[in-house]
C-alpha cells in the first residue's frame, strides 16, 4: 500500500501553491511517493487555471497550451532538509483530456494509473474533481490492458503487458519490461485489486476463475485496438522529442536535470560541456545521437 504523504512533501506542495493564485491543485507521484525517498527528485504536477496566471510570460503560457506540459526545477529547504523537485504544469482541461481512452498521448493516463496523491487542493470541490480525473486514468489504463493484454491471465499479466506497451511508446532510458516489473513489485496487490473494479467502471465484460481473468472481447475489437495503438506508438517518440526541444526554453537547468535522470536510470554518465548547457537546442541532436548509439535511448 502507498505510504501516507510525508509532511515535508505536503509543505513543499503548499509552498508551491502560494506562488500563484492560478493554482488549483498539486499532484504528487513517482518514485518518491512509492518509496518515500526524499533524496531523489520529488515529482509534482501543478494544475493551474489560467496557465497565464502561473507562467511569467504569455509566450510560456502559449507554449504550454499548445504542447503540454511545461516543466521546471525547484529547490526548497523544508525542516532543514534540502529537497529537489521537478514541476510539471498543465490546466484542468489538459489534465482531463489526458485521462481519456481516446487520447493520442498516452503518457498522462499511464502515469496517473500508477500511485498518485493530491498533495494540495484549493478547496474540497477541486480535490473531488482531480480525484475523479485520477480515477479515470485507472479506468482508461485498465481498458487498454484488456485490449492489448493476453486473452486470459492473472491481473498482473494485464498490467505488465500494458506498461510494456506504454513505455515502448516513449523515449526511455530504462527497459520497459524491467520498469513494468518494478512497478508491480512495489504494490502488486493494488493493481490486482484495481483491475476488476476498473473493468466494471469501464464496461469491460470479463469472467474470472481461480484468479485468472478473461475479458470478453471479440477479434474485431482487438484488431481495431492494435491499429489505434499503432497510431499512438507512431506519435509517442516525436511528442517526446518535441517536449525535449521545448524544455530547452522553459526548463531551468534542464540539461543538467536530463543528465542526472539518464545516469540515475541507466548508469550512463552524460558529460556536458558549458557550451551544451548554454545552447541545449543546438547541442541536442549530437547528444541524442550519442545516447542512441550507446543504447541508452530506445
Amino acid at each position: 500500500m502507498a505510504r501516507p504523504l510525508d509532511a515535508r512533501v505536503a509543505a513543499f506542495a503548499a509552498a508551491l501553491a502560494q506562488r500563484s493564485t492560478a493554482t488549483q491543485a498539486i499532484l504528487f507521484y513517482g518514485s518518491a511517493l512509492r518509496d518515500a525517498d526524499l533524496d531523489g527528485l520529488l515529482d509534482f504536477y501543478v494544475v493551474a487555471d489560467p496557465l497565464s496566471g502561473w507562467h511569467d510570460s504569455q509566450a510560456a503560457a502559449l507554449a504550454n497550451a499548445v504542447l503540454p506540459v511545461s516543466v521546471s526545477y525547484v529547490e526548497m529547504t523544508i525542516d532543514d532538509r534540502r529537497l529537489r523537485a521537478k514541476i510539471a504544469v498543465l490546466s484542468p482541461a489538459q489534465l482531463r483530456r489526458g485521462m481519456r481512452e481516446g487520447a493520442i498521448d498516452t503518457t498522462m493516463w499511464a502515469r496517473f494509473s500508477q500511485p498518485a496523491a493530491c498533495a494540495w487542493a484549493r478547496d474540497a470541490a477541486t480535490r473531488e474533481r482531480v480525484v475523479a480525473d485520477l480515477s479515470q486514468a485507472v479506468v482508461t489504463a485498465a481498458r487498454w490492458a484488456a485490449l492489448l493484454g493476453p486473452a486470459s491471465g492473472a491481473a498482473g499479466d494485464y498490467w505488465q503487458a500494458l506498461y510494456q506497451h506504454t513505455y515502448a511508446v516513449e523515449l526511455r532510458v530504462e527497459r520497459g519490461g524491467t520498469r513494468a516489473k518494478s512497478l508491480l513489485a512495489f504494490d502488486g496487490a493494488r493493481y490486482a485489486r484495481l483491475l476488476p473494479l476498473a473493468w466494471q467502471a469501464g464496461a469491460v465484460a470479463y469472467s474470472e476463475a481461480a484468479g485468472l481473468y478473461q475479458p470478453t472481447l471479440d477479434a474485431a475489437l482487438r484488431r481495431a485496438a492494435q491499429r489505434a495503438w499503432w497510431l499512438r506508438r507512431a506519435a509517442g517518440k516525436p511528442l517526446n522529442l518535441a517536449r525535449l526541444a521545448k524544455a530547452a526554453f522553459t526548463f531551468d537547468n534542464g540539461a543538467d536535470y536530463l543528465a542526472w535522470k539518464i545516469e540515475r536510470h541507466s548508469g550512463y554518465k552524460l558529460e556536458l560541456s558549458d557550451w551544451q548547457r548554454r545552447h541545449p537546442v543546438l547541442a541536442a541532436p549530437k547528444v541524442l545521437w550519442r545516447l542512441w548509439r550507446r543504447g541508452v535511448l530506445r
